[in-house]
């Protein structure tokens, strides 16, 4: 199907379910969704809670992004722009985006300079760019950490230790055995890079060798 064709058509749907409720603001507010993922706008479609939640969330956003801009005092300034409101009033911004990540992504916004942080709670545009760059780097980040994490599951410790256990034994097939259950109680991040770095491996097993032998370590040195 083609995509404006059904973007069209989505628009055209939610539009029908705002008018009633939102006569003067239906097309924004129905622009302003039509930037949610498809799966949320199809929920939203099914789900009267879900658009109804969504739609108040637009409105807030709607109504911050209109007020006239504010540059008081600098007493005042300092009071409205602390920490605390500029936190909060960002996370609402950011929250009508239905990420999953809204907490996480104002925090990561909230890293910027306090006049880049003001010109997001002004700038609809600026905030949606950002927001998605932040979305991105997020599922990034947990792709990543999924790669590594996986390792934690018992299935995938057994596998590793086989693995790490095969490359001990051709380097000390006597106590395999002991060696590989004293590497496997290595850090996970360190215990990943022995399998493709052999001067790693070999370094982990000398000393796991003298910790087991100490005696003998010391005689043949």
């Amino acid at each position: 199907m083609d995509e404006a064709e059904d973007l069209e058509t989505l628009g055209e749907k939610l539009y029908s379910l705002i008018y009633p409720k939102h006569k003067e603001k239906a097309g924004k507010l129905t622009g302003m969704l039509l930037e949610l993922p498809g799966p949320v706008l199809g929920l939203m479609l099914q789900d009267k809670a879900s658009l109804s939640a969504a739609v108040e969330k637009a409105l807030g956003a709607l109504q911050w992004a209109q007020e006239p801009s504010r540059v008081p005092c600098k007493e005042e300034d300092e009071v409205s722009a602390s920490s605390d409101s500029v936190g909060e009033q960002l996370f609402e911004l950011v929250d009508v985006f239905n990420t999953g990540h809204s907490q996480k992504i104002t925090g990561m916004l909230l890293e910027q300079h306090k006049d880049a942080v003001l010109h997001l709670l002004s700038d609809p545009n600026v905030l949606e760019e950002q927001v998605t760059f932040a979305l991105k780097t997020l599922q990034e980040q947990n792709m990543e950490e999924t790669d590594v994490s996986d390792w934690s599951d018992a299935e995938d410790t057994e596998r590793l230790g086989e693995k790490i256990f095969s490359l001990v034994e051709g380097l000390d097939p006597l106590h395999a055995h002991d060696i590989t259950g004293m590497l496997l109680e290595m850090e996970p991040a360190a215990l990943l890079q022995l399998p493709s770095n052999h001067t790693l491996l070999q370094a982990a097993v000398q000393k796991a060798q003298a910790a087991l032998h100490p005696r003998n370590q010391t005689l043949s040195t």
